[in-house]
């Protein structure tokens, strides 16, 4: 009888370490053997916590006290750091699909393929009519190459070998699909295509994954509230550490005023619940015969006190709290009360196990594929050496039979083979000359579909441009996001990114050179070295509030149109941002974009600012501060890189002086002035007891440089005139 196979799997969280070991007994029967829980002594997102430092001591603990020896190892990385797409296949045969989806895997993922780790599985349709495949859908999974491995490190530290890494909404599905629907794949390949849908949110301390599915289509979200949130709340409302809040939010109905703690909390409760409605909307706006069934609460952080009340009494759905799983036995783990008192913390481990196990519908995974190549080229050493020795001893054994028959014989005897290797020599000889004319016409061919694959090339450089810009703008980070009062916020909003090709953007620089005042608003060695060549020219439209009067006073430079030109002016004026050799670093002046300038600005004093009217912005996989695969900032608007101006020049400085804010440098810009009340149906409308309304500084600014693509293997690494000399510093050619 075969060994029964068992399985770890691991989630290192903000919170602590999760482990659940799972063993595939007896006729396909899953069975608890063992289970760990070790919290951290800080939540790793605190001011003063180490992160690596706490979870090599987590990692140390667990393996000091859990016998690992040759069980399978599963481990899980974070939703909002990696990229989740579902999608839609046009009609295709079913051995292209692997072509279709690498295809698609370069426009979907903003960075090289070969910086990334990715997967990709059939999830649904694929229905197959004519030889073709119709409505097929599929998952694509990919992360960083260099996050992957930050998350293997502490386990390999330990020599430790990873089986799985898989990415934890997915670990989730595997939990839903195994433990709640009692889905296995003894009874088919792929689940029914059910009405009814299970939404599951799993509160990490930052964030919340939420996974809508039916067993068979998955939908997934990462909505960017978790428990800190809440934390930051009391220490906001109540004027406390972050420690002593954590313990006065975990305990919240032992405290001398309950009600006093949940009131502090509150906003914090609607932000949840209105970004929860926000998705289960648009998930019903794309799967519109959808029903939702039930919500499902993992995680320590739904543990919080009123949390399940709340969203039951809001969401209108029935919400329940994972309590135990039903898909497993072993009364030793599933009854032991650290488990009970911790069960929902268990879901992403165990459905981690579950696929290690190979038990899931589920089978991507994004373990380095080098690492597989070794292990199997380890595994099979053994028998290599065994073959070879078996080779030489065969061949070992012939040389010396063929040298006693040679003496007997006279060298007659092989002339007609000799004969025949030189004949087969010559055709050999023949057919490669043939072959190097095919493989020379061959190489024609490439560069023939090089050249008209050029536009997908020009697609990526766009791309790169509207990253660059990204980076370029100043970020909300970390404790800064907690700042309320928005005239203290470096913020940049871009309302718009549009562009003119000129064939030659020398005429751009000569046209704003006219004007004495824009001239000056040129660096110094833009204004002595206009650029040359084909090109474009890139105008963002964009607005900001950071004009706080108590700065204005004492710390004016740092306002207004000067906070746009310290930041996003300057960080467009850099060779690198973030790096300066090699690959580190995102190209600016590298790729091409030069001579940035701010063309317009002008300051609105009484411009009304209602934060409790806003519209939060929809976001993708995360926004600033959040995914590797953040878009650009809320509210901008992006036309195709093919657009033009509908009417007029991009760099006319219109009738009057366009920085001061009389005429407009580009079609469409701010023209003059604005009515400083003019509120409309708002005037008198603001109720001044209740209203967190107030009438604030907005500057407007327009935002214009070049762009002279140029592309990646063509790119120096220092600018010119600044090569490293010799002795390992710089020197100027010029």
């Amino acid at each position: 009888m075969a060994e029964a196979r068992s399985a770890w799997g691991i989630d290192i969280g903000q919170a602590g370490l999760k482990a659940m070991k799972l063993r595939l007994e007896d006729e396909g029967k899953v069975r608890a053997v063992a289970f760990d829980y070790i919290p951290h002594p800080k939540i790793l997102s605190q001011p003063d916590a180490i992160p690596d430092e706490l979870i090599r001591q987590a990692v140390d603990t667990f393996v000091g006290r859990n016998k690992v020896g040759r069980d399978l190892i599963g481990i899980s990385v974070p939703g909002q750091t990696s990229l989740t797409k579902f999608i839609k296949l046009p009609p295709v045969e079913p051995a292209r699909v692997a072509d279709i989806v690498k295809y698609e895997a370069k426009q979907q993922i903003p960075f090289d393929l070969k910086d990334v780790i990715w997967d990709y599985q059939a999830i649904g349709g694929g229905v197959e009519e004519s030889g073709f495949m119709l409505d097929a859908e599929v998952g694509l999974f990919a992360m960083k190459r260099d996050l992957v491995y930050a998350a293997m490190q502490p386990l390999t530290a330990h020599k430790l070998e990873i089986e799985l890494v898989q990415v934890a909404p997915l670990a989730l599905y595997n939990y839903l699909s195994y433990d709640v629907l009692g889905f296995r794949l003894e009874d088919g390949a792929t689940p029914p295509d059910a009405e009814d849908y299970y939404i599951l949110l799993d509160m990490g301390a930052d964030n919340t994954t939420l996974m809508v599915s039916n067993g068979r289509n998955i939908w997934i979200r990462n909505v960017p509230i978790g428990g800190n949130h809440f934390t930051r709340a009391l220490t906001r409302e109540m004027k406390l550490t972050f420690a002593k809040a954590e313990h006065l939010k975990c305990n919240a109905t032992r405290a001398p005023d309950p009600k006093a703690v949940f009131q502090a909390m509150r906003p914090v409760f609607n932000d949840y619940v209105t970004e929860i409605q926000r998705s289960i909307g648009y998930f019903g706006s794309v799967n519109r015969t959808a029903k939702i069934k039930q919500v499902i609460g993992v995680g320590n952080g739904f543990r919080m006190a009123g949390l399940q009340k709340f969203l039951q009494q809001n969401l209108q759905y029935d919400v329940i709290k994972l309590e135990d799983f039903r898909g497993v036995t072993g009364d030793s783990v599933l009854s032991d009360p650290l488990f009970i008192d911790n069960a929902m913390t268990f879901a992403v481990p165990y459905g981690l196990a579950l696929q290690t196990l190979k038990q899931t519908r589920i089978h991507t995974t994004l373990l380095p594929p080098e690492v597989v190549r070794q292990r199997i080229i380890r595994r099979k050493k053994p028998w290599a050496v065994g073959m070879a020795a078996g080779l030489l001893l065969t061949m070992g054994l012939g040389t010396f039979a063929s040298a006693r028959v040679l003496n007997s014989v006279s060298e007659d005897r092989w002339k007609p083979g000799h004969d025949a290797v030189t004949a087969l020599s010559g055709k050999v000889s023949s057919n490669k000359s043939a072959y190097d004319a095919q493989v020379a016409t061959h190489t024609a061919n490439i560069a023939k579909i090089d050249e008209l694959t050029a536009p997908l090339q020009k697609r990526e450089l766009w791309m790169e441009v509207i990253k660059a810009v990204n980076e370029c703008l100043p970020r909300v980070e970390g404790n800064d996001n907690d700042e309320t009062d928005v005239t203290l916020r470096k913020q940049l909003h871009i309302e718009s990114f549009v562009q003119k090709k000129l064939a030659d953007v020398g005429e751009w620089h000569t046209a704003l050179s006219g004007d004495e005042q824009l001239k000056e608003m040129f660096s110094e060695a833009d204004r002595e070295k206009p650029p040359t060549g084909k090109g474009y020219i890139v105008t963002l439209t964009g607005h900001h509030f950071f004009n706080n009067e108590e700065m204005a006073r004492e710390r004016y430079r740092e306002i207004g149109r000067n906070f746009v030109n310290n930041t996003l002016v300057s960080n467009l004026r850099q060779w690198k941002l973030g790096g300066s050799t090699g690959d580190k670093g995102v190209p600016i002046g590298q790729m091409g974009i030069s001579h940035p300038i701010m063309v317009y600005s002008k300051d609105f004093d009484n411009h009304l600012y209602d934060p409790d009217a806003r519209l939060t912005a929809k976001s993708g996989m995360g926004g600033p501060g959040g995914s590797p695969y953040s878009g650009m900032e809320a509210g901008m608007e992006m036309s195709p890189p093919t657009s033009n101006y509908e009417s007029g020049s991009p760099y006319s400085p219109g009738g009057e002086s366009s920085y001061a804010g009389g005429g407009s440098p580009y079609p469409g810009g701010p023209g003059g002035g604005v009515a400083k009340k003019n509120l409309g149906p708002l005037e008198g409308a603001i109720d001044e007891k209740t209203s967190r309304a107030q009438y604030i500084t907005r500057t407007d600014f327009v935002v214009q440089f070049v762009w002279v693509p140029i592309p990646e293997a063509d790119r120096k690494p220092f600018p010119e005139g600044q090569e490293p000399a010799a002795d390992g510093g710089s020197e100027s050619t010029n």
